[in-house]
């Protein structure tokens, strides 16, 4: 019933139209501005990079130390492809002759890049560093990196980058051996919360008969904070903590802080550096001090008008009787204008593989200085055997 009566009653008359529309323009406006806002700070977004280079502005700072004589001759052969001559003498790292190329091919994506790019270096014994890098459209990039020693396939790695308007995500495959059932797989995404702010994280997994149960995973979270010319970084695991500060004070000096903390090994370790740049002067001077008393400097002196840029390298560790010093000269002569792009991914290749052959240097000798103090314990051991034997035959020969 009250259904029939509801129906059977007259509609009320419609409210009058609005006449000056105030509230519908209020909502509209609101509501477009709140479009517009969140469209305008999803375009302020821009792609973080990738996690593997989230410390490279403070990494950059500190210097590439290197021992004994170098001298390196480069010469460019065309606009997309330059030949180095090295020859280096040291006391601890491979001395002999290298010969490297670098190949830039004519896909240039921005202006300071250009693919694919394809570099490496080998030695009279056959010895091969090679690398492959190649775009595949506007976001996907990928690369391959091998070495061979002893006609031998030493290291294998393949990187695919995926870069997104505001994120990254890449997948590094190490070493695979199918038939061992072995290799290590490495996932990293990094994703810009705000225009100052990166979030991220890494996933680590190894997987082989030589590691303790079979198969390991690391899960681990990273960061970076942008503020002007201010960078703070850092990357935060059960294995450890690894924090990086990068500071340009001004159009010379830069200044880079990093502490890393190793839970495993229980050790930590901190450094400060800086770089002064002398345009002027065509001079740049890095130096380096850490907290195991450990002082380095790089000295690049380019000797114009020749094309010659001499280096100078010093390390010194006060708290261990080490100091090593080396001397570098480096030829790079030009017939063709526009080798830029040769000289830059040339350059970066070598600085990475100075990098790793540091970072192998330093490995090798914290083990050494292990086994040194476990040879060191166990003569303390046998000398306080001898010690309590002597103390029993005195002891036997009293009674």
């Amino acid at each position: 019933m009250g259904n029939v009566l509801a129906a059977s009653v007259p509609p009320p008359p419609s409210p009058p139209p609005p006449t000056s529309g105030l509230l519908p323009n209020l909502e509209k406006s609101d509501s477009t501005e709140i479009l517009q806002s969140s469209s305008n700070f999803s375009d302020s977004l821009k792609n973080p990079g990738t996690i593997e280079d989230l410390h490279k502005k403070c990494k950059d700072v500190f210097p590439a130390n290197f021992e004994g004589a170098k001298l390196m001759f480069n010469k460019g052969l065309s606009n997309h492809f330059q030949i180095s001559h090295t020859i280096s003498m040291s006391s601890i790292a491979q001395s002999g002759y290298r010969f490297g190329a670098t190949y830039v091919g004519t896909q240039q994506v921005a202006p300071s890049e250009a693919y694919p790019v394809l570099l490496g270096d080998i030695d009279p014994s056959g010895n091969l560093n090679a690398n492959i890098i190649h775009q595949f459209g506007e976001k996907l990039r990928g690369k391959l990196a091998t070495q061979v020693h002893k006609s031998k396939f030493t290291a294998v790695q393949m990187t695919t980058d995926y870069r997104g308007d505001a994120y990254t995500v890449s997948l590094t495959l190490g070493n695979p051996d199918i038939l061992n059932g072995s290799g290590v797989f490495v996932m990293h995404y990094l994703q810009s919360v705000t225009p100052s702010v990166a979030l991220g994280g890494e996933l680590a997994y190894q997987r082989g008969p030589a590691v303790p149960g079979g198969q390991v995973a690391v899960l681990s979270a990273a960061g970076r904070y942008t503020n002007g010319d201010s960078t703070i970084s850092g990357s935060l695991g059960l294995s450890g903590c690894h924090l990086c500060f990068h500071q340009k004070a001004s159009q010379q000096l830069q200044v880079g802080v990093e502490l890393e903390i190793n839970s495993r090994i229980q050790e930590s370790t901190g450094a400060i550096a800086y770089q002064v740049d002398l345009p002027k002067a065509d001079l740049i001077f890095r130096g380096s001090i850490d907290t195991n008393w450990t002082v380095g400097a790089v000295l690049e002196k380019k000797l114009q008008p020749l094309p010659f840029t001499f280096a100078l390298s010093g390390m010194i560790n006060h708290s261990k009787p080490q100091f090593r010093l080396g001397c570098g000269l480096i030829i790079d002569t030009e017939r063709h204008e526009g080798k830029w792009m040769v000289r830059r991914y040339h350059r970066r290749s070598t600085e990475e593989k100075e990098e790793g052959k540091q970072e192998e240097e330093m490995e090798e000798k914290k083990e050494r200085e292990k086994e040194k103090e476990k040879e060191e314990e166990k003569e303390k051991e046998k000398e306080k055997e001898k010690e309590k034997e002597k103390e029993k035959e005195k002891k036997g020969v009293t009674e």
